[in-house]
């Protein structure tokens, strides 16, 4: 399984993790937050990381929570 620290781009940040989820879900862009891939720094949305399996951990409240969302291989 591949692992992924995912932060919200365009200086977006969330209070919740409700809120977090629901954008994630919702196509919009967070940013690679990982020095060991060679992405880094490079924006992304959930339908480009499909399919799975992949375990996101997604920061926010000013990086200092953290959502953890895990997808799952689409049949």
């Amino acid at each position: 399984m591949t692992y992924l620290t995912l932060i919200p781009a365009y200086g977006r940040d969330y209070k919740s993790k409700k809120e977090v989820i629901a954008d994630f879900e919702a196509n919009k862009d967070f940013v690679i937050a990982d020095v060991m891939n060679r992405f880094d720094g490079k924006p992304v949305n959930r339908e480009q990381l499909l399919p799975g399996p992949i375990t996101l951990n997604i920061r926010f409240k000013k990086l200092a929570s953290i959502a953890q969302v895990i997808l799952k291989e689409e049949n």
